[in-house]
């Protein structure tokens, strides 16, 4: 018998398996919630915020995020051209979910942090 659930026939259509691939993997809550404290950020502001990320991953999971409606990447036409990062409406709805989870990760004696 398998250890883990991937051969789960529910995983297909699991809505949190969904959530988990949408903001799972390394540095997309700490990119939501560093663009949630900050407000619109530049891509050099937002990687110096976070301490770790090399350039090729954030580009990475800046695209993911955006490919999925959680980013909003705005491009400005000036010279030379700027690009900001946002949060959307849709992760905004996830910040309450996120600060939950990190109240219930206090439960166990790890710091929830602020989002």
């Amino acid at each position: 018998m398998p250890s883990s659930h991937e051969n789960c026939p529910c995983m297909e259509h699991c809505p949190l398996n969904r959530a988990i691939k949408l903001i799972g993997g390394k540095w997309k809550m700490q990119i939501l919630c560093s663009l949630h404290n900050n407000g619109p950020t530049r891509y050099n502001h937002l990687r110096r915020s976070l301490d770790g990320v090399s350039s090729a991953v954030l580009a990475s999971a800046l695209r993911e995020l955006e490919k999925n409606g959680l980013v909003i990447r705005r491009e400005y036409l000036e010279v030379p051209v700027r690009v900001e990062y946002e949060t959307s409406a849709r992760s905004q709805a996830l910040i309450p979910i996120l600060d939950a989870l990190g109240e219930w990760a206090g439960a166990f004696g790890v710091s929830p942090g602020s989002h």
